[in-house]
């Protein structure tokens, strides 16, 4: 990766698989942009819809966008720029996108 990343356009969409889909036509991407210690750091984007994911031990800041993460305690997150959350590997997660939503992840 160069110095600077245009994150703008950093990401290509594809269909999320159709298992996952609760609502809508999804599509999700997500581009490494570097490997610090063994710890992934990237960024990831979801255009609207409801899907269902298993997390991964992650922390991640919301750039754009807004999206809901309901957890299977019923507990909500409301996601909006600016946003840091913390996931943890094996969670299981509804989200529901609002408007496309893009984030920066450690992972």
């Amino acid at each position: 990766m160069s110095r600077v990343l245009d994150l703008t356009s950093a990401v290509v969409t594809a269909p999320i698989d159709e298992t996952s889909i609760v609502d809508g036509t999804p599509a999700a991407g997500s581009r490494a942009l570097t490997a610090l210690a063994g710890t992934e750091v990237g960024v990831w984007e979801m255009t609207p819809g409801t899907s269902v994911d298993v997390e991964d031990d992650e922390v991640f800041v919301v750039l754009s966008g807004s999206a809901t993460i309901t957890f299977t305690d019923g507990s909500k997150v409301d996601l909006t720029p600016g946003c840091a959350v913390r996931l943890h590997a094996g969670e299981r997660t509804t989200w529901t996108v609002h408007e496309t939503i893009r984030k920066i992840y450690v992972s």
